[in-house]
């Protein structure tokens, strides 16, 4: 299975496993799972440290290095393609960062693996529930 983290499911994997339920934690940890990271996610990562919605130990880019080091992921390219499909990403609310991820998944036919309940009812973008 080919699953593309959105944002606070990587974070959780990183520094609160418990948040994640049952079968997403058997999924990331699925030896043959390709698990993709956005680069979108690592910009809203760098959102939520300057409104101090998030705190890491060490610097933001000694952290992301670490991070990457602990847990290798697959990093989907933000691409002409993936800005173009955000066009036709129908979502119940206008958060760019969602629609850059709901088209990631598309264009690279990647499973969106969230907790958020607005992405998860969308149509045209396969998810696997946080539940």
């Amino acid at each position: 299975m080919r699953l593309l983290l959105d944002t606070h499911i990587w974070l959780w994997s990183l520094l609160e496993p418990s948040h994640l339920g049952r079968r997403v934690r058997r999924r990331l940890t699925d030896p043959v799972a390709e698990l993709w990271l956005s680069p979108i996610s690592v910009w809203e990562l760098s959102v939520l440290l300057r409104e101090g919605r998030v705190r890491l130990e060490g610097g933001f880019q000694e952290w992301l290095e670490a991070a990457f080091e602990r847990a290798p992921l697959r990093e989907a390219p933000l691409t002409r393609e993936v800005a173009a499909a955000t066009y036709d990403i129908e979502l119940p609310h206008r958060d760019p960062a969602d629609a850059f991820l709901a088209a990631t998944a598309r264009v690279f036919d990647l499973t969106l693996v969230t907790g958020d309940e607005r992405l998860i009812r969308s149509k045209g973008v396969a998810t696997l529930a946080n539940s």
